[in-house]
């Protein structure tokens, strides 16, 4: 009862209350207006918004990259950057690692080269690929007046030292053919006063980094020469024969020499001092040979012998095999090697066995008159080191040549490969370093003797190019052409 009283009491009140009222039912209806007027803008909006996607989705497509590049934040371009960084190092890492991995195989392989080379294992595969060369691309080299005897070729393959009968040493140059230097002979008892050697020069030997040359000739002697100038710096004596062989120790400047005397002689040319002397062969010695190993090999002539020198042990090992003289002998590698002999045959040896490994008898046929034919002789031999290609010079009236062979798998065999016929007696073989080409030696008479003369041979070098097969490139087929074309 009291409320009803209050509000007519208060007249004032009320029509404040009913002007409030229709003052907010006003502002309801102008807000209906409002919000349906909105609602229509918004639906334009969208309507008008689908038809730009409909038509324009690429520019939608830009907007929106655009919106996602001005959304990065930097925590979120921080974190690209770093994946960027980190995808970057793992690929760098994953070269490196292929490039180490290429580079260890590498120096696995030269290791295991190295560790085979000094087991005398090594047999690098060269033969198959060598072809015959043109007549025209093998040189003559002449400047000695009498049969060259005996020839070495420098360790960079750049130079020949070449001596012979008339006593004199050349030294050419291997390019271009010419003659860089000349050590002439002298007359027999000038020996005092004369520089060079006044006796046939029988061998000589250079050592592996290319400093020293060595000769030995008729008169017992050994000389040393600077090979860079030709001049002499020492003369060894001792020897009681001819000097028949020399060799230096690879890698060091430790001389071993042979001589008719049966003796083999250790020098040691930076001292110039002499070191021993080794004995056993019961006949002359024809040809010895060195490579790094603390010892050398040596062919006993008419003992029909090959002895192994232990110069450490103080030791030697004898083989047999040749049916006659051993004229010339070479290492193939550490544990292998080739001999010649007057019998007419080749033979392979291992230091392990006391026979030859294969023989190849008549390896140069025969020759003399009808009726009285007898073995071609060899006289030289000589061997591409660690490879499995030798070659045998002849000493012939009738076939007088260089016959190149391939060694079979474990050098259990020798198959032949071609031949160079060349005029005169091959008296020395030698393979460049690099196998590029061979040089053979070759006079009238025989190195040792003048048993024979052949007066259409011509006193020189011969430098015989060694080419090899060209990769075979496959060909495409014409109809095959013909469908690509189409």
């Amino acid at each position: 009862m009291s409320f009803f009283l209050k509000n007519k009491g208060n007249p004032k009140v009320s029509s404040a209350k009913e002007k409030l009222h229709g003052a907010g039912r006003k502002s309801d209806g102008d807000g209906g207006k409002r919000s349906k007027s909105k609602l229509s803008k918004r639906l334009n909006e969208e309507i008008s918004s689908d038809s730009e996607t409909e038509s324009d989705p690429v520019g939608k497509k830009q907007r929106r990259d655009g919106e996602e590049e001005i959304e990065e934040t930097a925590q979120e371009k921080k974190l690209r950057l770093a994946k960027l960084y980190l995808d970057q190092l793992r690929e760098e890492e994953e070269k490196r690692v292929e490039d180490d991995a290429f580079e260890s195989d590498l120096i696995a392989g030269r290791l295991q080269e190295d560790v085979l080379e000094q087991r005398g294992k090594l047999q690098r595969l060269i033969a198959k690929e060598l072809v015959p060369p043109e007549a025209s691309e093998i040189r003559l080299l002449r400047g000695h007046k009498l049969p060259v005897t005996c020839l070495v070729i420098t360790p960079d393959d750049k130079h020949i030292f070449s001596a012979a009968k008339d006593c004199s040493i050349i030294k050419w140059d291997v390019e271009s053919g010419k003659k860089l230097h000349k050590v002439p002979g002298g007359r027999k008892g000038t020996e005092d006063r004369h520089v060079g050697h006044t006796a046939h020069v029988l061998c000589m030997a250079i050592s592996s980094d290319g400093k020293y040359l060595a000769t030995g000739d008729m008169n017992k002697l050994i000389m040393i020469w600077e090979a860079a100038t030709c001049k002499r710096l020492y003369k060894f004596t001792g020897h009681r024969g001819p000097v028949s062989g020399l060799a230096f120790r690879r890698g060091t400047h430790d001389l071993y020499s042979a001589s008719h005397d049966r003796s083999i002689k250790v020098w040691n040319v930076d001292e110039n001092a002499y070191v021993e002397t080794l004995f056993g062969h019961q006949d002359a010695i024809t040809g010895l040979d060195c490579l790094s190993r603390e010892r050398c090999v040596t062919a006993g002539g008419r003992d029909r012998t090959v002895r192994v020198w232990k110069i450490a042990e103080e030791s030697q090992l004898v083989f047999h095999g040749h049916e006659s003289s051993i004229d010339c002998i070479q290492l193939i590698n550490e544990e292998h090697m080739v001999t010649g002999g007057d019998d007419g045959s080749v033979a392979v040896w291992t230091v392990n066995k006391k026979k030859p490994l294969t023989t190849v008898k008549l390896a140069h046929g025969k020759c003399g008159d009808p009726g009285l034919e007898q073995p071609c002789w060899v006289s030289s031999v000589a061997a591409l080191i660690n490879s499995d290609t030798v070659a045998s010079g002849a000493s012939g009236s009738h076939n007088s040549k260089v016959q190149l062979w391939k060694c079979g798998q474990g050098y259990r065999g020798l198959e032949p490969l071609f031949s160079i016929p060349l005029v005169g007696f091959v008296n020395s073989l030698k393979f460049a370093n690099s196998g590029k080409f061979l040089v053979a030696g070759v006079g009238q008479e025989h190195r040792l003797g003048r048993w024979w003369r052949q007066k259409e041979a011509k006193n020189g070098l011969y430098i015989i190019p060694l080419k090899r097969k060209d990769p075979e490139v496959p060909t495409t087929t014409e109809p095959e052409v013909e469908q690509e074309e189409r």
